[in-house]
């Protein structure tokens, strides 16, 4: 019988198409947490500290993504870079998809991580029928990586939409959530350990890993006045980033020299180096985090807090606030928006504009510590902010409606307080 030559050629090229994943070790799940918190800070770090925004971070990290995604599924074996850059990506990409839903468009948590966990339920099903596999040691024709970077979008969103669901509901705050989601990892462990389907286990933790590494992020940038480590988004993305680059590095050569394994062979691994590498680069992390936090705090100038304007609704500011509200101190958010009132009021724009940039970077650095002791409140002031920030930034600011939004906000704020 002859074979069709283009049948030919399609067959020896799938059977040359290796296993495209990693193989699931110590440093693979240190690396996925690592990068699941740059994926929190780094987007955070470029919307919010660099100021492009929400829509240009998104626009410009989505175009990044298909870039690499691109050239990931074009190569024909494990990259360790190439693929560990494209879970970098996409968990950016996963997280800010979550937040344009939630931040941008109003959507429910509920809704939003139901319609995340039906749309990872429809891959798995989908995946499976035309498959009949879903473990990540067999991703080893084209389409089947297609499924799996297909998976792994989805599960990076869910995480951030059920985390954050979780930390809302539960009002867990980053300190509890960061040993709650470690705590539900190591249990999945131990339960593929007494017989949980190995496939089932690696797609829970994977997804799990997304508001454990969020948590983590949020515990190193929040200001130790809020329980953080105060290292905030730039230097924790660069402190991560650092690691990440570290240990794929080292895959990278151990794959260079001992080669990509063929289907079915045992990969070149020694688990004692492998558990050295991951405690090595957990350890890195933690004593870093110390020598800067301990070299930012002997370098810190202090500076006088700006005076707190809390008299009567006539007041210069006409804002008032108190430090005991739902949410804690907001007097601190109030004197920012009270110094851009007096900038409006003498017509200083400039002004205006560096105390928007100003209450915009203090009120997310603040939100993973305050948002869990009041979410409804936090996001009507969010909701605030944003308005105010809206209104600032226009093409052509307008004196009234900058005027209308601190009044918008100094009434929420009102509101808040009357909560107490």
């Amino acid at each position: 019988m002859t074979i069709n030559p283009a049948a030919r050629q399609a067959q020896d090229a799938t059977a040359r198409f290796l296993n495209k994943v990693p193989v699931i070790t110590a440093t693979f799940w240190l690396i996925k947490v690592l990068s699941t918190t740059v994926g929190e800070t780094f987007a955070d770090f470029l919307t919010v500290q660099v100021g492009l925004g929400p829509l240009l971070t998104g626009a410009a990290m989505l175009a990044v993504l298909v870039v690499t995604l691109i050239a990931q599924l074009r190569a024909p074996r494990y990259v360790p870079w190439l693929y560990w850059l494209t879970v970098v990506e996409v968990s950016i990409v996963g997280t800010q998809l979550t937040d344009f839903f939630t931040d941008q468009l109003g959507v429910s948590l509920y809704l939003s991580t139901a319609v995340f966990a039906v749309a990872l339920a429809l891959v798995f099903v989908v995946w499976w029928q035309q498959e009949r596999t879903l473990a990540i040691t067999a991703i080893d024709t084209p389409k089947r990586e297609r499924f799996y970077w297909a998976a792994i979008l989805v599960t990076f969103a869910l995480g951030t939409a059920g985390g954050d669901l979780a930390n809302e509901a539960l009002s867990l705050g980053f300190r509890t959530g960061s040993v709650v989601f470690g705590g539900l990892i190591v249990l999945v462990w131990v339960m593929n350990r007494l017989g949980m389907n190995g496939v089932t286990a690696f797609w829970i933790a994977y997804v799990l890993t997304r508001p454990l590494g969020a948590s983590l992020g949020d515990l190193l940038t929040q200001e130790s006045s809020y329980g953080g480590v105060g290292l905030g988004a730039g230097l924790t993305s660069a402190l991560f980033l650092t690691v990440i680059v570290v240990l794929v590095a080292r895959e990278q050569v151990n794959v260079n020299r001992h080669g990509v394994r063929e289907k079915g062979d045992v990969p070149v691994i020694h688990p004692r180096r492998d558990y050295a590498w991951a405690a090595g680069g957990t350890l890195g992390v933690v004593l870093a985090s110390v020598v800067l936090t301990s070299a930012a705090a002997n370098n810190t100038v202090a500076i006088p807090a700006p005076s707190v304007v809390a008299t009567s609704s006539t007041g210069a500011s006409g804002i008032e606030a108190d430090a005991t509200s739902p949410l804690g101190d907001l007097r601190p958010f109030v004197a920012i928006v009270s110094q851009l009132k007096v900038s409006l009021r003498s017509g200083d724009f400039p002004g205006i504009t560096a105390r928007a940039k100003d209450l915009e970077v203090a009120w997310d650095s603040a939100e993973a510590a305050i948002k869990p002791a009041s979410p409804a409140d936090w996001h009507a002031l969010d909701s605030a902010i944003d308005q105010l920030l809206t209104a600032v930034r226009a093409t052509a600011p307008s004196v009234t409606a900058i005027d209308s939004a601190i009044t918008g906000f100094r009434d929420t704020v009102s509101a808040i307080d009357q909560k107490q």
